[in-house]
């Protein structure tokens, strides 16, 4: 039986998401040309770690693939399930991407650190999306992963 949607914060609420996710769109991904930059080494260390991941860039149109996986240009484009879409955009740039997670729709949506928007949030889980604010997925998952 599933839990209603909601944000969530306690350790054992974010343990069992990352349970669940096996495939993750990165949205705002970056290409090696950023590999310094968290947009870049957060998504490459879930890969390695295990994660399936679908890179979604908002710049980069000349990129067809990212970490040796075909791009998509919208989430919605995706085929197959997405279990968490991580979000590298700024909270400002967050509105303009709305549609497109309500339409795929993913399991979860992960805002990274830094990135906290209520009312996009509030939207998500009305849609029946979990949603985490204002954390890094790499450094939650080193953490929780114990």
């Amino acid at each position: 039986m599933s839990e209603q949607p909601r944000q969530l914060e306690t350790d054992s609420e974010l343990r069992a998401l990352l349970m669940r996710v096996r495939r993750i769109a990165v949205l705002g991904i970056k290409t090696t040309a950023a590999a310094a930059q968290p947009a870049y080494y957060v998504p490459e260390y879930l890969q390695r770690v295990g994660f399936e991941i679908v890179p979604v860039p908002v710049y980069y149109p000349e990129a067809t693939e990212i970490l040796g996986r075909p791009v998509y240009r919208r989430v919605q484009e995706i085929p197959g399930a997405i279990d968490l879409v991580c979000v590298f955009r700024r909270q400002q740039d967050l509105a303009a991407h709305l549609d497109d997670l309500l339409l795929a729709p993913p399991g979860a949506v992960w805002l990274q650190s830094g990135i906290r928007d209520d009312a996009f949030a509030r939207r998500l889980t009305e849609a029946g999306i979990d949603v985490v604010q204002d954390r890094c997925l790499m450094v939650e998952h080193r953490r929780l992963r114990g």
